[in-house]
């Protein structure tokens, strides 16, 4: 099956509906692709629980004429203007499609970093944006005992849901000294949604202590988790939980504007003024240019939308706003710096890589991650590295040195019918299928 768009938007976030809605506002051919069954992305997965912003946004996609391809995976870009995308979930099967574009918006979003420790593979020790997702999904939450550890703002906004929802919030952990936060509460000070937001979250949380250069040493437990082992500076002590949702700030999802050729700096998306890369005909808005949160993913869709419609001139309206919001982005890169000791907690025994079970031991004489790959098979199991490679980064500062399609695992009979099948390299074929 083939489709073609005049702009077509990958990421169903905040930032790719607005990008798309702003696309679509004069009349072009707009298609809005992502690989969850509805829209909004990571952050606005609530139902009746979602923000305001979020049912307006999410009320003028419904109102527009954006074609929305909701459960596709884009897989390959077998050529200039054409990407490859496969079904997502158990009951896809045999279901690609051919996506022929003019313009090309990236909207792909983040995941979240994760620090290798003793016991993190444990069941029921999640992502905190894992357990939140799962929870918005159903999972019973009420009564149980939860830990809230790493670093970043997500980590007060999942306490307050998980709290809101019925949990016992045993402990919120910030790995950043207090000091090292300041400048991100003076940025907020400027911001009074944002701040008004935190403030929300702490009275929800008013009963749980928050504590800054705390973090997580080890997960206990047999079958599942029953404890985890906490220290803050000197002080050194357990707590007994049944979750504990423990995220290490947000990485931005690149593999697919890097497959495509676009040039990155420090792991994210360069662009110009107006979000193009330097793809021509290819931009990109929201986490992978830079994580700053909804309001920036909302202005950077917007602006992408319009400098890929041609409306150059009504987009630049909106740079100056950019360039100010960025400055909370460079305040929050700052506050989120991992402390130096979380690189010890992992011991030779420690799993780096779940998917291929590879062990920090098996890691520790390896000298990049190409040589890591070639020995160990770290980074080639199903997640691609996804996991694996924020985690080795931080902790030998290996960078990924290239990306070759499929950038996600996909079906042989996906692959069979992409018209640049051919061309995908063998020998990731096997590590992906």
């Amino acid at each position: 099956m083939m489709k073609a768009f005049d702009t077509l938007v990958i990421g169903a976030g905040p930032a790719g509906i607005a990008a798309s809605v702003t696309a679509a506002e004069r009349g072009r051919l707009v298609g809005l692709v992502d690989d969850n069954p509805a829209a909004g992305g990571q952050i606005w997965r609530g139902g009746a629980h979602l923000p305001s912003t979020a049912r307006r946004w999410l009320d003028r996609l419904e109102a527009s004429t954006v074609e929305r391809l909701h459960g596709w995976r884009v897989f390959d870009s077998p050529e200039h203007g054409l990407l490859q995308a496969e079904r997502t979930g158990a009951a896809a099967r045999d279901a690609t499609i051919s996506l022929r574009f003019g313009n090309l918006i990236l909207a792909t979003g983040a995941r979240e970093r994760f620090v290798p420790f003793p016991g993190w593979t444990l069941p029921n020790v999640m992502g905190a944006g894992g357990l939140d997702a799962m929870v918005s999904g159903g999972l019973p939450i009420a009564g149980k005992r939860v830990v809230v550890a790493g670093t970043g703002p997500l980590l007060l906004a999942v306490a307050a849901h998980l709290a809101a929802r019925g949990a016992e919030i045993a402990a919120i952990c910030e790995q950043a000294k207090a000091g090292q936060m300041m400048p991100l509460a003076l940025h907020l000070l400027a911001q009074p949604g944002k701040l008004r937001q935190g403030v929300q979250y702490r009275w929800t949380t008013r009963h749980s202590r928050y504590r800054t250069n705390c973090h997580v040493v080890a997960a206990h437990g047999d079958d599942q988790l029953h404890a985890v082992e906490l220290r803050q500076g000197q002080e050194h002590w357990t707590v007994e939980c049944d979750y504990l949702a423990c995220g290490f700030h947000l990485i931005p999802n690149t593999e697919l504007a890097a497959l495509l050729g676009c040039r990155l700096e420090n792991g994210f998306v360069a662009t110009s003024e107006l979000l193009q890369s330097s793809v021509p005909g290819v931009w990109c808005a929201g986490e992978p240019t830079g994580i700053g949160g909804v309001e920036l993913s909302l202005l950077e869709g917007r602006l992408a939308g319009l400098a890929a419609d041609d409306r150059a001139q009504e987009a630049q309206r909106l740079v100056p706003r950019r360039r100010t919001a960025l400055r909370f982005v460079r305040a929050l890169k700052s506050a989120c710096r991992l402390n130096s000791q979380l690189r010890t907690l992992a011991d030779d025994s420690t799993i780096v890589c779940r998917c291929e079970d590879v062990h920090f031991g098996s890691l520790r004489e390896r000298e990049s991650w190409r040589d890591a790959k070639l020995h160990t098979r770290c980074g080639m199991g199903p997640c691609q590295g996804r996991v694996c490679g924020g985690a080795t980064e931080f902790l030998f500062g290996w960078q990924a040195d290239s990306v070759r399609s499929p950038i996600f695992p996909a079906r042989v009979s996906g692959l069979a019918e992409s018209t640049g099948s051919a061309h995908i390299d063998s020998n990731n074929l096997k590590e992906t299928v």
